[in-house]
Parts: C-alpha cells; structure tokens; sequence
C-alpha cells in the first residue's frame, strides 16, 4: 500500500484522472482518493516513483 499527498484535487474528474493514469500501467490496482484530505491511497505493483511520476504527469503534484 502507497500512500501519497496530492495537491490540486477538486473533483470527481480529479479522481477519475488519478484513477485512469495508475489503472493504464496496473489495471488491477486500487485507487483511493481522499479529496479533503488531498491523499491517495494505492494497492498497486508499480514502484512509488512510478506512480508519482504517473500522478504528476496527469497534473497533480505529488508531495515528496
């Protein structure tokens, strides 16, 4: 399990974004978004710098 902080989540398209851009690389991950909280939480087989790198790259940044 990864737990990241995310900045710049608003929304359910937010979620959906971050969702989309982890399940590409690791369909069978499972994505938790905490939007007042600005987390996510991941059950996912990709490296943590993978899966900030994916974060990031969808437009969220990710905390390090």
């Amino acid at each position: 399990m990864l737990s990241l902080k995310v900045s710049g989540m608003t929304c359910g398209g937010c979620i959906n974004a971050v969702t989309r851009a982890i399940q590409a690389q690791d369909p069978q991950a499972k994505v938790r978004v905490d939007l007042a909280g600005q987390t996510v939480d991941l059950e996912t087989t990709l490296s943590l710098d993978l899966a900030r790198q994916l974060i990031t790259d969808a437009g969220f940044p990710v905390a390090q």
